[in-house]
């Protein structure tokens, strides 16, 4: 249609919510879906954070806010990461968004210039590249072996980088893979990143509340007292309060960078929902105990998916430390037939199957830049989750 920018040829929808739609849409037929691919968690969010929603309400907290946040919601913040990550930021380093995506996309339009190049190892969440795309800017992929659990070497970044390069994209723990930087790891990227400093780290740490065992968050920016000055934070409430339909993120990193983007956000969105911003004050100022809770019932979820998938023969899948999620190799499949005589070739035409043929919704590997893979999310109840899997078995014994 002529009437659309161009700009629009860029990018393409996002296949998760377009996911979420087509299992909506067969719900609505009928059909009984158990849809894995929803990327939320499916507690409620806690009584004491919608009671401070309510109460900023009836304060009359019902009006347009600061565009990078109310100062009690950035002194939150401030506190959170001094608490959770030894890192002191002054408020003017601190901004709130609908959301970490708008944070992400605040971030990139207001630096990316034509043909710069963004680093981002593959598998990666599906917006960081077309929010490189829209922007004018080039995403360079790296494609993580799942014999290094996913995660970019040192020798892959260095390779990676170009005089073209602004940023390096890194989630941890990651979606779609749950892989988490152990700090060694992270210590080897941070060299890497000191002997090119034209190159900026935008640190996605939303998934930081989410980790199991003994693995442990560090986020990379606190290893370097360098490449701090050059970091932006990108975190939020949603993964680790149960807060999705709240839409507020949160970035932290240089007074330069975050005036951009708030003045970027003045000619947008102008604040986050002010009702929102209260309850994540409540959120981030208020007891965490019961995030202990959420991580013991997410890795029961994880352990059950795991044996149930080990069980199946024809895929595989490595043991993620953190998020919700298991990335499953399904490469054995890809050349099998169903009854009806289709092969099976990508990814995404297994996912198609599954949906179609037993009524179970994941999203390909194809979607997070990494194929032939499947995204499964944990983030429902064990009787869904055993009942997928048996659906997933069932559906890959009928493929000859």
């Amino acid at each position: 249609m002529a009437f659309l920018a161009s700009r629009l040829n860029r990018i393409q929808p996002s296949p998760t919510f377009a996911l979420i739609k087509k299992a909506g849409e067969l719900k609505a037929l009928g059909r009984d879906i158990i849809n894995l691919g929803v990327g939320e968690p499916d507690f409620n969010t806690p009584i004491w954070i919608n009671e401070a929603a309510t109460d900023a309400m009836n304060l009359g907290m019902t009006k347009y806010t600061a565009v990078d946040g109310t100062p009690a919601l950035k002194q939150a913040i401030q506190n959170k990461f001094l608490r959770d990550n030894n890192l002191s930021y002054d408020l003017d380093q601190i901004m709130v968004g609908t959301g970490g995506k708008q944070v992400l996309f605040n971030a990139l339009f207001a630096t990316i210039e034509k043909d710069d190049e963004v680093i981002i190892p593959a598998p990666y969440w599906v917006s960081y590249p077309e929010i490189v795309s829209l922007c004018g800017g080039t995403p360079k992929i790296i494609s993580c072996s799942e014999s290094s659990h996913f995660k970019v070497t040192a020798d892959e970044l260095r390779k990676a980088i170009t005089p073209r390069t602004k940023w390096l994209i890194l989630n941890s723990p990651s979606n779609p893979t749950g892989s988490v930087y152990g700090a060694a790891e992270l210590m080897e990227l941070v060299q890497v990143l000191e002997e090119n400093p034209h190159v900026y780290l935008l640190s996605d740490d939303i998934y930081e509340h989410l980790i199991y065992g003994d693995t442990h968050f560090i986020t990379m920016a606190s290893l370097s007292e360098c490449l701090l000055k050059r970091t932006l934070i990108i975190n939020g409430v949603s993964k680790s309060y149960s807060m999705t339909g709240w839409r507020i993120g949160y970035g932290a990193g240089p007074k330069e960078l975050i005036s951009a983007m708030t003045m970027l956000q003045s000619q947008s969105t102008s604040n986050a929902c002010s009702i929102s911003q209260a309850a994540a004050v409540a959120a981030l100022n208020g007891p965490h105990d019961f995030q202990k809770e959420w991580r013991e019932i997410f890795k029961t979820r994880r352990d059950v998916t795991l044996q149930a998938l080990s069980a199946i023969p024809g895929i595989s899948s490595v043991v993620p430390e953190g998020a919700f999620y298991i990335y499953v190799n399904c490469e054995k499949l890809m050349g099998k037939k169903t009854k009806q005589g289709t092969m099976i070739e990508t990814d995404n035409q297994f996912c198609d199957y599954l949906i179609e043929q037993v009524g179970v919704a994941v999203v390909s590997g194809d979607a997070f830049g990494l194929s032939p893979y499947f995204r499964i999310s944990y983030a429902t109840s064990l009787e869904n989750l055993t009942e997928a899997c048996a659906r997933i078995s069932t559906a890959i014994a009928n493929l000859e």
